[in-house]
């Protein structure tokens, strides 16, 4: 980073102040262990009065995805004493070069940590962080800090396989009831799911969520379709639609937009969002959803910058860790007795009696798996997969943050793999 003294820094930040907005009550809106390299050394390393943090979001407010972010970077930045003038969002920043742009404003701007939330921010972030190695740059939902080996780059996720499982047994007690109720008979149990891409994260969350429900409703099958897109409301809207049509009886998704949860509730389909409640916009159809909660990691990472201390390249963080939660439940429309199995399924993945991904409730092409070599090394330059099944489960984000499981399981039907 640039050396400054401290009034140019003043006076860089307020020439910016039209390019990077202070947050607190306004964001801005513009379209294992630490590396062994490169001379990060905590940066701001003193109280909260003296940092300052920096926010990348591709979206803004209007996504689920997004609003979860910013609504976590100011519950942190609050809780750190950290001042509303002292940290920036800056929002709708593309998975391209204006990632990199971004990263470098707030670096020149006096920011000791800079943060980003989207997969394809990954290799703008890596850029910035080779370009200013005092400044901290920390990557939401990336592959690549286990291998860049830069001490000043870091990549976070969280085990929301473990929420998204609690949430499929939510909905898997839905179908049970829906089927006693003699709505339709239990080989007629089929679910939808809107996905975004066929990345791993995204087939590690859609079969979470199925083998929880099936976990309960054994008969449970269930549909995906793909947008192609993170956010776009017409087409995850539509894909709701097609799904309803196709007969599926309950609806979840991996996309950030409201387009499945209004055509659920126009359509009268119970709906498991993510993210973050939908009760106001779909009070007789949304159940419950799962999100990851950035709060912890936002504090871990800002901490250790304040006292000079190292960041781990990788962070995964579960129910356990309170990284993972779930929204309030909708008693109205979920099913009687959801809550007391709920609560015991988390005790059960938090104490390590139950595995998300064991080996024993899923078949792939009708046989079980007893080895299965993941690409948890995306570089090139490492040669080799990893063996990530011991133990009688599937080890999923032991190995990096970023999810890597990427099988297709008996029971899940994919409608189309164009994305």
């Amino acid at each position: 980073m640039k050396k400054k003294s401290l009034v140019l820094i003043m006076i860089f930040v307020l020439a910016a102040v039209g390019i990077l907005t202070a947050c607190g009550g306004n964001s801005g809106s513009s379209g294992s262990s630490g590396g062994s390299s490169g001379d990060a050394s905590g940066g701001a390393e003193g109280g909260a009065a003296d940092i300052k943090v920096g926010f990348i979001m591709l979206h803004d407010e209007n996504s689920t995805y997004d609003l979860n972010f910013i609504n976590a970077a100011k519950e942190a930045c609050l809780n750190l004493g950290i001042p509303e003038e002292n940290y920036m969002i800056k929002t709708n920043v593309p998975e391209g070069q204006e990632c990199y742009d971004a990263a470098a404003e707030f670096a020149d701007a006096g920011c000791s940590i800079v943060f980003a939330d989207s997969f394809g921010h990954e290799d703008y972030m890596i850029q910035a962080a080779k370009e200013f190695p005092n400044v901290h740059f920390c990557h939401s939902t990336g592959t690549k800090a286990h291998t860049e080996g830069l001490a000043n780059y870091h990549n976070a996720f969280a085990a929301i396989y473990e929420g998204r499982y609690l949430a499929g047994v939510a909905a898997g007690m839905k179908l049970n009831e829906m089927i006693e109720a003699g709505q339709f008979k239990p080989e007629e149990a089929k679910m939808g799911y809107i996905g975004a891409y066929t990345y791993a994260e995204v087939i590690s969350g859609y079969t979470s969520f199925y083998l929880g429900a099936k976990s309960v409703c054994p008969t449970v099958t269930m549909d995906v379709t793909f947008t192609g897109s993170w956010y776009d409301e017409t087409a995850e809207k539509e894909g709701a639609n097609k799904l309803i049509g196709a007969g599926c009886k309950l609806i979840s998704q991996h996309a950030d937009s409201m387009g499945a949860p209004t055509a659920c509730e126009n359509a009268g389909v119970p709906n498991v969002s993510y993210n973050g409640s939908t009760i106001d916009a779909c009070p007789n159809t949304f159940i419950i959803s799962s999100r990851i909660n950035w709060v912890p990691y936002y504090e871990y990472a800002i901490k250790a910058v304040m006292k000079g201390d190292s960041i781990d390249a990788d962070y995964s963080g579960g129910l356990a860790e309170g990284a993972v939660m779930l929204t309030e439940l909708n008693e109205s429309v979920a099913a009687e007795g959801t809550a007391a199995k709920i609560e015991e399924v988390q005790l059960a993945i938090e104490t390590g009696k139950l595995h998300v991904f064991d080996t024993s409730t899923f078949t792939v092409e009708g046989k079980t798996l007893d080895s299965y070599m993941a690409d948890v090394d995306t570089d090139p330059a490492y040669e080799g997969d990893t063996e990530v099944i011991a133990d009688g489960f599937f080890h999923e984000s032991q190995y990096r943050s970023a999810p890597y499981f990427d099988l297709n399981i008996d029971g899940i039907s994919l409608l189309d793999t164009a994305f």
